[in-house]
């Protein structure tokens, strides 16, 4: 039996000189899932979340209470097609028995997609170097009925280049005040973004960003400013002084939470977490069909 302590232990990082109680083994995972039905990924009282459903099958299958830890708390509505997740077990199952027992236990809009035993040094969030998250527009005339909640929908074209110039001046360490949402409870709004880049592949407009963290709602924060740049409203330079700003208030609303995806997480080599494909697996469609 798994003593409360130590539940509450598995959600900090374990020092490089401890070791886990005996009989206990690190387990990592790699999940995707479809948000819209969920209040985020973290557990809150009276409403559905990601974490109650992924602990609930993830225990079933190992006989005793899992409890389990993020690389990235999604929000209400937020997809992922890369989170990775990590907790305690003295359960012994195969790769085989947790994917296919897991899958079976979790709702439809959720899927256990990989799984190993890791190093117990190894934690899903403050041992990863980066996130990356993907926002998604789809460019028609129509309203589309498929995927509506999987996308953020707009009738009219948007000026890719210079939305593509205004993401040059979020790159490297910088304050992202002007893109934090008022509960984010970090000490620090200091981030590092490593890439971001904006795209047209067909129907679609695809925002790509990489940092070595995010604050609240910071990703949805930004694409709403990029899509004030993309309507002409402001120029790319607009968004280098709204960062020097460092206030939220001069900035437009926060962009729609169904068309931001969790696309990957990446972590030193030595804990041999996987490299997936980004998706979602409409994108990619569209990569190689066409």
């Amino acid at each position: 039996m798994i003593s409360s302590e130590w539940q509450y232990k598995t959600n900090c990082n374990v020092p490089e000189s401890c070791q886990l109680p005996r009989g206990l083994k690190r387990v990592a995972a790699i999940l995707s899932y479809n948000g819209k039905d969920f209040c985020g990924f973290q557990k809150q009282n009276h409403s559905p979340s990601l974490q109650e459903q992924i602990e609930k099958a993830f225990s079933y299958v190992a006989n005793q209470k899992i409890i389990v830890s993020c690389a990235g708390r999604t929000d209400t509505g937020v997809h992922a097609t890369h989170q990775v997740i990590h907790f305690d077990t003295s359960a012994d199952r195969t790769e085989e028995n947790w994917l296919k027992g897991v899958n079976r236990e979790l709702p439809d809009s959720i899927s256990l997609i990989w799984i190993n035993k890791v190093s117990p040094h190894f934690h899903s969030r403050f041992s990863a170097i980066s996130r990356s998250y993907r926002y998604i527009i789809l460019i028609q005339r129509l309203k589309p009925v498929m995927l509506n909640h999987e996308l953020y929908w707009r009738d009219k074209p948007l000026l890719l280049d210079e939305m593509q110039r205004a993401c040059g001046h979020l790159l490297g360490e910088q304050d992202f005040s002007a893109f934090r949402a008022s509960g984010c409870q970090s000490h620090s709004a200091y981030r590092n973004v490593k890439s971001a880049n904006i795209m047209q592949l067909n129907s679609f407009i695809i925002f790509d960003i990489t940092a070595n963290a995010f604050l609240l709602h910071m990703v949805r924060n930004i694409m709403g400013a990029l899509i004030s740049v993309g309507e002409g409203k402001n120029n790319s330079m607009w968004m280098k002084l709204l960062l020097r700003s460092k206030d939220r208030t001069l900035g437009p609303a926060t962009a729609a939470p169904n068309g931001l995806y969790l696309v990957n997480v990446e972590y030193p080599e030595r804990y041999q977490i996987p490299d997936l494909e980004k998706g979602p697996l409409f994108i990619e469609s569209e990569r190689y069909d066409r």
